[in-house]
């Protein structure tokens, strides 16, 4: 029964009163049924940009199409950190300049003799040229850009010099080991000693060989030494740079643990020098100090 604003419920409560909370409820739930659907909208709009951008890099056909990869792709390149983002772009140019005929490949490889005659761009160019434009190119530069890019972003996001210090290590270590295995082109050991060491930071990362089964990220370089030695390629490469990763390794993540267990004085032995901190500007001076009210 109605008997205007005073009249009562069952339950006690002014039927007027109670008209007025249904709706008010009903207006809220009106309200966010319909921000959740604009956001929903909002949401697929995004992914079918998104879609759509990638398309259009991917293939698009015409002049838009071709534009919108040529950004895709520098802008891929543009985002790998510094030091892989230059090793690629030397390594591609080797490449290109060995496949017209610009340089020989015989002026780049690894020669002990020739190093000590004066020829010492040969201990950077040997780790520089890979083959020349094939599938085995693609594959050894997918590699290098990958654990490249996974170390510099990972472990050594705001340690640059300790990166090239590392690559540093590398190519002294693979040149000593090289002079007495007869090898020259040295790039594929010490693409191996980035796969080793980032295997060896990500224990718990799962990987997966071909889809047939999977390991943990440690195992990763012994999978590839393994199928190397299925397709009869020559391993010799693979062992050079588990070997000197595995070295690496040691010095740099176990050797200072132990050291500040046991309270050995030399804590690290792996520590950029001065001028490398400069250069790479990640330099912090300690006697510097900022006073602050």
């Amino acid at each position: 029964r109605t008997l205007g604003v005073h009249t009562i419920s069952s339950r006690g409560i002014p039927v007027q009163e109670k008209a007025n909370k249904e709706e008010r409820v009903i207006e809220f739930k009106s309200r966010h049924i319909s921000l959740t659907r604009t956001s929903t909208r909002a949401q697929r709009n995004r992914q079918t940009i998104h879609t759509m951008d990638f398309g259009a890099g991917a293939g698009a056909v015409g002049a838009m199409g071709n534009q919108g990869a040529a950004v895709d792709v520098m802008s891929w390149y543009m985002e790998i950190p510094l030091i892989s983002r230059l090793y690629l772009t030397g390594a591609f140019l080797t490449t290109a300049a060995c496949a017209v005929d610009i340089i020989s490949p015989f002026s780049l490889y690894f020669n002990w003799d020739l190093v000590f005659q004066g020829q010492v761009w040969r201990l950077v160019t040997s780790y520089l040229f890979f083959g020349v434009f094939s599938i085995d190119f693609l594959f050894h530069m997918y590699f290098l850009v990958r654990y490249s890019r996974l170390l510099e972003e990972g472990d050594f996001r705001g340690r640059t010099a300790n990166y090239v210090l590392m690559l540093l290590f590398g190519i002294i270590c693979i040149s000593l080991v090289a002079v007495y295995t007869h090898v020259h082109f040295l790039g594929s050991a010490l693409t191996f000693m980035m796969v080793y060491v980032w295997g060896r930071r990500n224990e718990d990362v799962r990987m997966s060989f071909l889809g047939f089964f999977t390991f943990s990220a440690p195992y990763l370089p012994w999978v590839m030494l393994g199928f190397s030695v299925l397709l009869g390629n020559g391993v010799t490469m693979d062992i050079i740079g588990i070997i000197v990763g595995h070295t690496y390794y040691f010095l740099e993540f176990v050797y200072p643990v132990i050291a500040e267990i046991r309270g050995w004085r030399l804590k690290r032995i792996l520590e950029p020098p001065t001028p490398l901190l400069w250069l790479c500007g990640t330099y912090d001076d300690p006697a510097v100090h900022l006073h602050q009210d």
